[in-house]
């Protein structure tokens, strides 16, 4: 299929994922890097409570505070 063909499609609102390979397919700045950080161990036990809370694992909280 020419480029032409696909944004025609696509401006047309039609799924065009089945002409896309998204196996590699990566969001703009969704790259991720580890970062060590120590935390007082209430802080630690604040943010498990919190965690056990909610049910998921204590990094998840502190992405959703820090993306606050």
């Amino acid at each position: 299929m020419k480029a032409n063909e696909l944004d025609k499609k696509f401006d047309q609102g039609e799924d065009i994922s089945e002409f896309l390979d998204l196996s590699q397919a990566r969001r703009p700045g969704q790259e991720q890097k580890r970062v060590n950080v120590d935390f007082p161990i209430w802080m630690i036990h604040h943010l498990d409570k919190e965690a056990k809370r909610l049910g998921v694992p204590r990094q998840s909280i502190i992405k959703i505070w820090i993306a606050e």
